[in-house]
């Protein structure tokens, strides 16, 4: 772990709860990371100081989770998460304990935790490692294992089926012999499990160092049929070799998650669900030769649901479903008018778009000239990107004699096109326009 503020600020924290007579450690993820040799600026910290003992030692603190026993600690405007030791019992709805018991020993408080390589515990001061349950050991395997019986383990939250998945493919682990069975019979649980928890750890999956690799597992698991069945109806699905050689839907999408560089939500979602209108408009002609036409058109209905059921912001909605509804109009790019062209590329969600673009094209065909075309027009300072301040507006028309209506829209994209073209320059070469041409 680097010893930056952070780890210093923990390892105050730490020592002031040893003065004061109590254990304490830093604990979980990043005590992980720390013996994977991974950065990491986060630290935990479990202690057998009980909440009202923390929040008597330390001036700036308040509760964020007391029922379980965790206090934030404030120390140079960084918040820590400080928690109590712990045995959990009964979780009858699948995702919180019915009952919680405070405990000064840190082993019991291991075996509540998911995995064994998140459940090992790190003195700072002592430099001395606690490993109740052979994390450290795992991690040398290269080995995802639960604490104790998995079943019981995903019984307590069902989530730790996605997060199962999120750490194997991180770390390139393999999952322990008993874990895919245990998925596979829990996987019913999920459908307890908010769709929010479940969009986040996907959105972990997805921009994480292995996103293919989390999507083909999900696969393999039975995961994706449960929770994006959309996606799993893109296997199998036939496309033009002339332009898809790579194979189906589904092996074209894993293909661009494993060449995305610049791993953002949006990015990914966009990837998985560009093609996503395909199988609702799969069809052959003649010689048997697959098409879709108007899959970006259906996919957007598609997309729109499945991300409103994840409860995506209105803001990743309106991105994503741009990229998705338009990723076809790029085959086209260097044909387009120059007043297409340019509203093309004012547009907010361009950057996505392109990025959606290249990856598509180099997961398939691999012909990036329109990409190129594009990048050499972003890359040149002669050509303005952002669309200028309209020469005329609807007022100006009213002024000319027009009536508000259907003509006036025409009118004001017509002359905006001429804008854009550079063949009317001023408010006045548009006026003298209109009047000579309605």
């Amino acid at each position: 772990m680097q010893q930056n503020s952070t780890y210093k600020n923990g390892c105050y924290i730490v020592r002031t709860l040893k003065e004061y007579g109590f254990s304490a450690y830093f604990a979980g993820g990043p005590v992980r990371d720390m013996l994977m040799g991974i950065p990491s600026d986060d630290v935990d910290i479990a202690t057998s100081a009980i909440p009202s003992d923390i929040l008597k030692i330390f001036p700036k603190c308040f509760e964020i989770g007391a029922a379980f026993g965790i206090i934030n600690v404030v120390i140079d405007h960084e918040n820590f998460e400080v928690a109590t030791f712990r045995e959990e019992s009964g979780y009858n709805d699948g995702r919180h304990p019915d009952e919680i018991s405070y405990t000064d020993d840190p082993a019991l408080d291991a075996k509540r935790r998911d995995f064994t390589i998140n459940s090992m515990f790190y003195d700072p001061i002592d430099e001395k490692l606690l490993d109740f349950e052979g994390g450290k050991e795992d991690i040398e395997r290269e080995l995802l294992r639960t604490v104790g019986d998995p079943m019981e383990r995903f019984s307590e939250d069902y989530l730790r089926i996605l997060r199962a998945v999120r750490f194997a493919t991180r770390f390139g682990f393999t999952l322990s012999p008993d874990i895919p069975q245990a998925i596979r019979e829990s996987l019913g649980g999920l459908k307890n499990i908010s769709q929010e928890r479940i969009r986040d750890e996907l959105n972990k999956m997805f921009t994480g160092p292995a996103p293919a690799e989390s999507l083909k597992m999900l696969n393999n698991l039975g995961i994706l049929d449960l929770i994006l069945p959309e996606v799993s109806e893109l296997i199998g699905v036939e496309q033009p070799k002339k332009y898809h050689p790579e194979g189906d839907v589904f092996v074209h999408t894993c293909l661009m998650l494993e060449q995305m560089e610049n791993s953002t939500v949006e990015l990914a979602w966009s990837i998985l669900l560009h093609d996503i209108g395909k199988p609702a408009t799969f069809s052959r002609d003649k010689e048997g030769i697959p098409h879709f036409y108007r899959h970006d058109k259906a996919g957007v209905g598609i997309a729109d649901k499945i991300l409103r059921r994840f409860k995506f912001s209105n803001e990743e909605i309106k991105n994503i479903l741009s990229a998705v509804g338009n990723h076809m109009r790029f085959a086209h790019v260097q044909e387009m008018r120059e007043s297409k062209l340019k509203r093309l590329m004012a547009e907010s969600s361009f950057p996505l778009q392109l990025d959606l673009h290249k990856l598509d094209c180099s997961s398939s065909h691999g012909k990036l000239g329109n990409y190129d075309f594009l990048l050499d027009r972003l890359n040149n300072p002669q050509i303005e990107i952002e669309l200028p301040k309209p020469l005329i507006t609807g007022y100006d028309l009213i002024s000319l004699g027009f009536k508000p209506g259907k003509k006036m829209g025409k009118v004001l994209a017509k002359v905006s096109d001429l804008q854009l073209e550079n063949r009317l320059k001023t408010k006045e070469e548009a006026a003298k326009y209109v009047e000579e041409n309605y």
